[in-house]
């Protein structure tokens, strides 16, 4: 939670609790869950407006979507022209390390390894 540990919430709680006393603590948390509530209410608010807003000009969730999907279909067509066909690639990779392998093994012999 924002990077704070249980025990730097503790000691802010006690701060808290010193400074204002045990019986303002009560009307201060009150008074900031109205305040979360009356941030979220605006929040949505705003959210609302801006939709019928988007809606009003046209935009509605099913053209944006569409927009967005003819965008990600785009992207994906361009990305698999750049990279073409890899799925040879690692095979080609494996069969060449191989083929290394063994020409070392011709040269120098089998590794043996040690216990």
């Amino acid at each position: 939670m924002f990077g704070i540990g249980g025990g730097e919430l503790v000691f802010i709680l006690f701060i808290v609790l010193m400074l204002f006393g045990s019986d303002k603590v009560p009307e201060i948390a009150r008074t900031m869950g109205k305040a979360m509530a009356q941030l979220k209410n605006a929040t949505n608010d705003i959210k609302s407006e801006i939709q019928k807003g988007a809606e009003a000009n046209g935009l509605d969730s099913k053209s944006l979507n569409s927009l967005t999907g003819n965008i990600n279909a785009e992207i994906n067509n361009a990305k698999s022209n750049l990279l073409g066909d890899t799925t040879n690639l690692l095979g080609d990779t494996a069969t060449e390390i191989d083929k290394v392998k063994e020409d070392i093994d011709s040269i120098s012999g089998p590794v043996k390894r040690q216990r």
